[in-house]
């Protein structure tokens, strides 16, 4: 099922022994388009200390009490690397993170976790897979890990190829895999307050400079596409529409294939 990024701010997150602290931001990979870490606050507990906490580690989350368990300890959360909200995240600070979870590292593979479309359920290395990540610290230390906050990309202007059609609003994220699947666009800028469902896939250039988003379709193309009304509402069949009216593939079908393809 997909869910509104916006809808995870506030967001309780509560550890095996305690409650943790609350969602306030969301940081994301532009480059694959998925949720890398939620930034926790810590309130009190930890003199409002903020956090990340990474999709590894959510269990199978509270919706109707909007609460995310997960599989850590309040004392693992209070060992946890520091992180400078002020800053990008640097992969060396992700690296440092990883390791003191004895976490995977996610990049270096073709899937949104590595190797795979989903992450493990309780990830682990072995011998072998610790001397990999050693080796795999000294290659990508200098990567650019590609971070953004979800804050810092609302309101960010939306091209078509032949003018504007609105700014993004929000984005619908799966449940199962923290894969970003669109885009919520308001259209008000420009066509009486229409919202519409953009595939990050299908953007072609972003301009963090510029707060704008490019995409390779019509102001006409776009206003003839099926409107969106919330995340509560939208199932496949309205998905598969959206697909045929752009005459795309759709991502489901896609990601399939690559997971049949990897196994053969």
């Amino acid at each position: 099922m997909l869910r509104s990024m916006l809808d995870l701010e506030n967001y309780a997150i509560g550890a095996t022994d305690g409650e943790v602290g609350h969602v306030t931001d969301i940081y994301f990979d532009d480059q694959a388009w998925v949720i890398r870490y939620l930034v926790v606050d810590t309130g009190s507990w930890l003199i409002s200390r903020k956090v990340l906490i990474s999709p590894y580690a959510i269990q199978e989350a509270d919706w109707a009490h909007k609460r995310l368990p997960v599989r850590l300890t309040r004392e693992q959360v209070e060992g946890s690397p520091d992180v400078d909200t002020q800053k990008p995240v640097s992969r060396q600070h992700e690296m440092d993170y990883a390791d003191y979870y004895n976490y995977p590292y996610y990049w270096g593979g073709e899937g949104f976790w590595g190797d795979g479309m989903y992450f493990p359920v309780a990830p682990e290395r072995s011998e072998d897979a610790k001397a990999r990540a050693r080796a795999e610290r000294e290659r990508h230390k200098d990567d650019d890990p590609h971070l953004r906050s979800c804050k810092a990309v609302m309101g960010h202007q939306v091209h078509a190829t032949d003018g504007d059609i609105g700014h993004v609003q929000g984005m619908l994220v799966d449940e199962q895999t923290w894969a970003i699947r669109y885009l919520v666009v308001n259209t008000s800028d420009w066509w009486m307050g229409n919202k519409v469902l953009i595939p990050p896939e299908w953007i072609t250039d972003i301009s963090w400079s510029e707060f704008s988003v490019s995409i390779k379709l019509t102001r006409e193309t776009v206003r003839n596409s099926p409107r969106y009304e919330s995340s509560d509402q939208l199932n496949r069949e309205q998905e598969m529409a959206l697909y045929r009216h752009y005459d795309r593939p759709n991502y489901w079908e896609r990601e399939h294939a690559r997971e049949i393809g990897s196994m053969t």
